[in-house]
């Protein structure tokens, strides 16, 4: 797996950001040049070189005014950008040929086609790739890209932050860019002016990553992804507080900020229509830019991101096995909360915790194995008995109704809010905490898989409640398992009395 690694710059002089800079602003009409001419079905089976080679033959080159490798790199980047857009459109066409045809044979027909770039022939499919595909356009023009052998790394003493060389708009006078890091970047290189600085990102293998100086922990445990909170693990311990008023604090602003933007826009549409198209300029250039919205943006992914991450190895610190749900599909059928609660929820960033949950879990987890099968010996705090471990493992199970079961029964609560009623007994059970104790236990449950479709998820658990009342003596408070013995639901609940 490929992780990407971001370094800053620290104390560059204004010359040489005004230097990249420049640079940054040739390259990025090179961009616009390629989007414009083979942005569309024009680009159609055509490939950089054969890009490269129509522009070094009818001198076009000349207009750049940027070294060979600078226009030839942001030329690849370019047209790689026009393959993802087209491949994306492609995803969304075979959807509409499943729907739309039902032989067999001609379905493959047209697939193949597809996969071919010859479906310009084809007036149908020429048709449906026009309907599903957003005609692209550039709008970068801060970003430079490096290949790997046009740059150098050194340090003016031994231990100390990397300054990084990379090539200025004359041939033999790069620009030296100190660096807030003392690992060299490998690979090639995305320079990305922002802010005032220099952000430098390049991508290494996840294995060359991985912490062995952080030990894990040693028992298994079941972790719930929240909204107020990042994490709730099944004994009832809540990691990364604070999220939830992180985003609900930036969704209330952008509600605010888009309001009062959309009044600006408004404003400008009409002194428009009266004629006054200079108080239209003065709105867009002053009022309507976006600058200052993708700094505050950007600022607020990091936050949310370190936040995550700091919770994600706070679990890894306390367990082995990792049991979560998974929530990579999309779930439909969610009740009407109101506006603002909907608005919020929209901001929760669930794919961030799921990321950050699997790549922790993997530097830290597999660092034992690095020097070969290294095991470590401890006994389980439950039940004494002794066991090995390999650093933590993180493992995927169905999220179907584990926040609407009672933790050691197969009943279903009554949910209200953050807290979980039983119906039988009365006992209130903080909710997080609750479907933790069930994602746990659904690790080892043989009749619900991963894959598994809700409703017969439902239906198993109903089977299962139906069968429990019919029998002599119900003990709800004893059910459950830990990774190696038995595991008491009452000694690690957080129960709530009323």
């Amino acid at each position: 797996m490929k992780v990407t690694r971001v370094a800053y710059s620290v104390g560059l002089n204004s010359g040489k950001l005004e230097q990249l800079a420049e640079q940054a602003r040739r390259l990025g009409v090179v961009r616009s040049k390629v989007w414009r001419e083979y942005g569309s079905v024009n680009g159609v089976g055509v490939g950089d070189r054969l890009i490269r080679d129509r522009w070094m033959a009818d001198g076009t080159i000349e207009s750049f005014a940027v070294l060979a490798n600078a226009w030839k790199e942001t030329l690849r980047d370019a047209v790689a950008d026009i393959t993802a857009n087209r491949e994306a459109a492609k995803a969304k066409v075979r959807k509409a040929l499943n729907r739309r045809t039902t032989d067999p044979a001609e379905r493959r027909r047209l697939f193949t086609a597809l996969k071919r770039d010859t479906w310009t022939d084809d007036p149908f499919l020429r048709r449906l790739m026009r309907r599903h595909t957003q005609r692209g356009r550039n709008r970068t023009h801060n970003q430079i890209v490096v290949r790997s052998d046009q740059y150098r790394t050194f340090a003016l003493n031994e231990g100390g932050n990397v300054w990084l060389a990379v090539p200025g708009l004359k041939r033999r006078q790069p620009v030296k860019i100190p660096l807030n890091t003392t690992l060299a970047p490998v690979g090639t290189l995305r320079l990305i002016l922002r802010g005032g600085r220099v952000e430098v990102h390049y991508t290494i293998d996840a294995a060359a990553v991985r912490s062995s100086q952080r030990p894990c922990g040693e028992c298994a445990i079941g972790v719930d992804k929240g909204y107020t909170e990042v994490l709730s693990d099944s004994d009832g311990h809540h990691h990364g507080s604070g999220l939830g008023k992180l985003l609900s604090s930036e969704s209330d602003h952008r509600k605010t900020k888009n309001a009062r933007r959309a009044k600006l826009r408004s404003i400008a549409e009409k002194a428009t229509e009266r004629g006054d198209h200079a108080k239209t300029r003065r709105i867009r250039d002053n009022n309507l830019g976006v600058a200052k919205r993708q700094r505050r943006s950007s600022a607020w992914q990091r936050r949310v991101r370190d936040l995550t991450f700091k919770a994600a190895h706070t679990v890894v610190d306390k367990a082995a096995v990792i049991v979560a749900e998974d929530l990579t599909k999309t779930f439909t059928g969610r009740k009407r909360l109101g506006k603002n609660t909907n608005r919020r929820l929209a901001a929760w960033t669930k794919g961030v915790t799921a990321e950050a949950l699997a790549s922790v879990s993997q530097r830290r987890g597999s660092a034992s194995l690095a020097g070969g099968l290294v095991r470590r010996s401890s006994r389980c705090s439950l039940c004494g008995r002794r066991r090995s471990r390999r650093g933590s493992a993180l493992r995927l199970v169905n999220a179907a109704y584990t926040s609407q079961v009672i933790p050691g029964t197969d009943s279903f609560g009554r949910r209200a809010g953050d807290r979980l009623h039983c119906t039988s007994c009365g006992a209130v059970w903080q909710a997080d905490h609750a479907a933790a104790i069930n994602i746990l236990d659904r690790n080892a449950d043989p009749d619900i898989g991963l894959h598994t479709p809700h409703t017969r998820v439902k239906q198993i658990i109903q089977d299962r409640d139906r069968q429990r009342s019919r029998l002599p003596d119900q003990d709800s408070n004893t059910a459950g398992h830990c990774e190696c013995g038995e595991r008491n639901i009452r000694n690690r609940s957080t129960l709530i009395k009323e």
